[in-house]
């Protein structure tokens, strides 16, 4: 969808959004992804196990949606991660740093109350556009 100030980014390879939005807008030279939590796109449930592989779901869903932007890593400006236990702070620094091989994106971490579908994280993004 495209309108002639923003448009519709739509990933096959990332999960379905699971309310009224989209996956992300490209608009002004910059694609706004939204929150992806860690959903499995074939089963569209949330991927089992520990916070580490929550993340690396996360992180490979928001690739297909940069990937589809026309943008990669790389092209990030900001992220905001949202937690609902910061105590999980320090492993998901650590996935998260591999996927941020060069200059890291401006960031933000909060703890909040609850996530969609009972998920742990989830991660926004901000990028520039191709």
């Amino acid at each position: 969808m495209t309108s002639s100030r923003r448009e519709v980014v739509r990933s096959a390879s990332a999960p379905e959004a699971v309310g009224p939005y989209s996956q992300a807008i490209r608009a002004n030279g910059f694609v706004f992804l939204s929150g992806q939590i860690p959903l499995d796109r074939a089963t569209g449930k949330l991927v089992d196990g520990p916070i580490e592989a929550q993340t690396h779901r996360v992180m490979g869903n928001l690739g297909s949606v940069l990937e589809t932007a026309g943008s990669s890593f790389e092209d990030v400006v900001k992220t905001t991660i949202f937690l609902v236990d910061l105590k999980d702070f320090a492993a998901v620094n650590q996935v998260y740093s591999s996927y941020f091989t060069t200059v890291p994106p401006a960031r933000s971490t909060v703890q909040v109350a609850a996530l969609p579908l009972g998920a742990r994280i989830e991660i926004e993004m901000v990028a520039l556009g191709p």
